[in-house]
């Protein structure tokens, strides 16, 4: 087969981009920048640019949650997802220096020490245009990232913690105001505030096109609706979904859907599921693991059940490949988009393999269905399970190399819990495989 030229991420494009957006920013503040005379100028001027960098930050966290589709099927839900967080954490930390070296630049010209820098930010509160408002929003953002922390969010329900991220387009909203109002910058430089206001337009645009009218174009057109529920394994299932024209969703093996089953206890819960088959033309499916309340609601779906649907997203899919030759490695319940890309990914006999760990036979969901698929296109198909006394199997760089002495030659697609992929990735390394043909996807956002 021959070599399968890779397509090349915009990834780096995009960072360039928003680097020079930076560079903008931090040349619109020195265009504007009176001379400094004294200790309060300074520090209200550190406090105008982390002010600025602030809100030019707090745009691109609202652009990475817009699911613009250039971004999620080119660049991958996943690194958009970090991307968010990282800029949802440096937005924190510029919003924080900026509340209090303005506060206490303020202070200072006001005669008053630091230590009334808290009675300070009451009087600008209470004095200046649209100071309440941007109140309001900071502490929704102060609200949202305490959440956002490892150790708080493990102990939140996942819908629970969806829903008060999403407050995060309120708090941007609040928050905007004040840095027209009050922006000594924007007053000065009117050109300045036209883009301000064409860089915040455009990102609402996109928001609103594809996390509302998006959506609601594609449920309408396709009118999805449970047709059956199968029980593969215990504690895992797989949802039958039918409608009008699903072929021209655009689905490909590999990619998920934020799914909203209308039935009661489920209405106001999204989350995402990958396609466990390739798409039919009035067929999709996803097969879950009860490993919550949500996913363990989904086997007493009744057919009829009306369904709604976000995506598909993700850059999971054959166009990642640029090798004849695929290993896929599953994780538990992550066989889903594996077994799709499993069926579909072209290739001649004994170019896809599939490694599928699991603790035991039982829980090999679907094996069945790859058994066939493997004797169909002469594929290899292998599982690592546990041993009888509960031993971990050998998945190191000297085993992988064992069974594929040509690994470094392969593609790799995985997907599986986070402990999981990591030890895989560093094997794979090990063995010889380089980073840029080891593809992996999480779907948390």
């Amino acid at each position: 087969m021959r070599r399968i030229r890779p397509r090349r991420s915009p990834a780096t494009v995009l960072l360039l981009v928003v680097w020079a957006g930076a560079a903008g920013v931090l040349g619109l503040w020195w265009h504007t920048t009176p001379s400094i005379a004294d200790d309060s100028g300074r520090i209200l001027n550190a406090g105008r640019i982390t002010g600025l960098l602030a809100g030019y930050l707090m745009a691109l966290v609202v652009l990475q949650m817009a699911r613009v589709p250039a971004l999620e099927r080119r660049v991958g839900s996943d690194r958009v997802a970090r991307w968010h967080a990282m800029s949802g954490r440096y937005t924190i930390c510029l919003v924080i220096a900026h509340v209090f070296l303005t506060m206490w630049g303020y202070a200072l010209q006001a005669g008053k020490s630091v230590s009334d820098v808290v009675q300070q930010t009451v009087d600008s509160v209470d004095q200046l245009p649209d100071m309440g408002k941007a109140a309001i929003g900071t502490g929704l953002l102060f609200l949202i990232a305490l959440i956002s922390i490892g150790g708080v969010r493990k102990r939140i329900p996942y819908d629970a913690w969806y829903h008060v991220h999403l407050l995060t387009y309120a708090a941007v909203f609040l928050t905007f105001w004040h840095q027209i109002s009050t922006g000594n910058d924007f007053a000065v430089e009117p050109a300045a505030k036209t883009f301000w206001y064409g860089l915040y337009g455009v990102v609402t645009a996109l928001v609103l096109w594809y996390r509302i009218l998006t959506p609601i174009r594609l449920n309408l057109r396709h009118r999805m609706r449970v047709e059956a529920v199968i029980e593969e394994t215990p504690g895992i299932v797989s949802v039958l979904i039918g409608g009008r024209k699903l072929h021209r969703m655009g689905a490909q093996a590999g990619q998920f859907f934020r799914w909203r089953f209308l039935a009661p206890g489920m209405r106001f819960s999204s989350h995402p599921y990958s396609l466990s088959a390739a798409p039919r033309p009035g067929m999709l499916r996803i097969t879950v693991k009860a490993i919550g309340d949500h996913s363990a609601r989904l086997r007493e779906l009744t057919p009829g059940t009306r369904v709604w649907a976000e995506g598909p997203y993700g850059a999971m899919t054959a166009q990642r490949r640029s090798r004849g030759k695929v290993l896929l490695v599953a994780g538990g319940v992550g066989i889903t988009p594996m077994r799709a890309l499993f069926e579909t990914l072209p290739g001649a006999a004994g170019d896809i393999t599939l490694l599928y760990r699991a603790n035991t036979t039982q829980d090999l969901a679907l094996w069945d269905e790859l058994a066939v698929i493997a004797e169909d296109r002469g594929a290899r198909l292998m599982y690592a399970v546990n041993s009888p006394d509960g031993e971990r199997p050998d998945i190191s760089a000297d085993r992988l190399r064992q069974k594929l002495p040509d690994i470094e030659q392969h593609d790799v697609f995985m997907c599986g819990p986070a402990g999981f992929a990591q030890s895989v990735y560093e094997a794979l390394r090990g063995a010889g495989v380089p980073a840029r043909r080891i593809h992996h996807e999480s779907f948390e956002m």
